[in-house]
């Protein structure tokens, strides 16, 4: 062995994380996709968020007829484990800054 290691190559390109304000509130979308049966998506929204079944439905009816529905907003951890979390139950769900709003 040389002890000659990736980073010593001149093709490695460092992975960079882009700067992100986690002090501004963040929101998890949900988007529509032709897959997850309704009353699944119902029941997820009960599962991971703790909603209530109408609330889980009015979020559900949102995402089917307009494509979208901003499930939940608030501290950028706590968001980033509810798009890990939705997108394990196979649901199509992206974090975004509230700060365009």
């Amino acid at each position: 062995m040389s002890g000659y290691t990736l980073q010593d190559s001149p093709l490695a390109v460092p992975v960079l994380e882009p700067e992100v304000d986690k002090a501004t509130p963040w929101n998890v979308i949900v988007m529509n996709d032709p897959v997850n049966l309704m009353n699944y998506v119902v029941y997820v929204f009960q599962t991971v968020f703790g909603y209530t079944k109408q609330k889980a439905t009015r979020h559900m009816l949102e995402v089917h007829e307009q494509g979208k529905s901003l499930v939940w907003s608030g501290d950028f951890e706590k968001a980033e484990a509810f798009v890990y979390t939705l997108q394990q139950w196979q649901l199509t769900a992206t974090l975004e800054s509230a700060e365009g709003e």
